[in-house]
């Protein structure tokens, strides 16, 4: 019975986002609470993700170590390329134009790796790229801004590094770890797991409508439509250009969303911090968008799988 309620969720994982989604819009309250708990959120999924991995698959990834390099290299060039242009070709006002460039130069976010897990992707090579990424953020991410906006800012490594072990390494770790000690025991457990990683990941996305409703009800559409833009090409163009340099699918389906999601939450801190509103409004709607885009983009390749 609970295995059936289970594979029941999975399979309606797009029904429960946008469900979710709709109802934090009508009213934010039920959702908005979630905020404080979003780390712990990501981290039981990620913790659900180690119970299904092995420490071989880490070390796999070890030993394609070009293609991590290729990946994060691609992340750094297409992502601020693609926001460049979009804001030249959109004609945005500067300081929306800032917003979205901000988002373009982030690192990948965490919840790729999620959005890889349900894709049934490369998980390992996910989480690799994921921390590769925001190591070299602290000299990237400025740099870049910079050089494609003529404005300066700063990224406290550490305060990376730090959210990226408890939300991502930790729990993933701890899930590893306990599959190695006890693995037929968990049986059970990893079979209904899926199902509360989709609940929790609908209820996060929902949160995030929730603390940006009047923003999304003001529908920005210009901003929207670079969103939207930005996201779809940071897929498109992260799976061909994995092809492109000889990548298999499994692959180039997990560098496309690498680079497709963005650490839309250090873009809007960024701007907060800088900036100004304005500036921050691209990185709050790439926050949704992308998440949405990414569940609907993983269930069409976990059927294709």
């Amino acid at each position: 019975m609970l295995h059936t309620l289970a594979q029941w969720i999975e399979r309606h994982f797009l029904t429960f986002a946008v469900g979710f989604s709709l109802l934090a819009l009508l009213h934010p309250p039920i959702f908005a609470w979630i905020r404080p708990h979003i780390s712990l959120g990501l981290g039981i999924i990620m913790f659900g993700m180690g119970l299904t991995l092995e420490f071989a698959d880490f070390a796999r990834v070890g030993r394609q170590w070009r293609t991590v390099g290729m990946g994060v290299g691609l992340q750094y060039l297409l992502m601020p390329l693609i926001a460049w242009t979009i804001c030249l070709v959109l004609d945005l006002p500067p300081e929306a134009a800032l917003g979205v460039i901000l988002v373009g130069c982030c690192p990948s976010g965490t919840a790729s790796n999620v959005i890889t897990y349900f894709a049934r992707a490369d998980v390992p090579l996910s989480v690799v790229m994921t921390l590769a990424s925001t190591l070299i953020a602290p000299i990237a991410t400025p740099a870049l801004v910079e050089l494609l906006a003529g404005e300066r800012v700063a990224v406290d490594f550490w305060a990376m590094v730090r959210s990226v072990f408890w939300i991502v390494v930790f729990p993933l770790l701890d899930g590893l770890i306990l599959r190695h000690l006890l693995r037929e025991r968990l049986k059970p457990l990893i079979r209904i797991f899926p199902s509360i990683s989709v609940l929790t990941i609908s209820a996060v996305i929902a949160c995030v409508v929730a603390l940006n409703q009047k923003t999304i009800l003001e529908f920005p559409a210009m901003i929207m439509l670079a969103v939207i833009l930005h996201n779809g090409l940071g897929y498109l163009c992260g799976f061909w250009g994995a092809r492109a340099l000889g990548r298999e699918t499994i692959a180039a389906r997990t560098i496309s969303i690498e680079v497709g999601m963005q650490n839309s939450g250090l873009a809007v801190a960024l701007a907060g911090t800088f900036f100004g509103p304005a500036a921050a409004l691209a990185g709050a709607i790439f926050s949704l968008w992308q998440n949405l885009a990414g569940v609907a983009l993983a269930r069409i390749w976990a059927r294709e799988s």
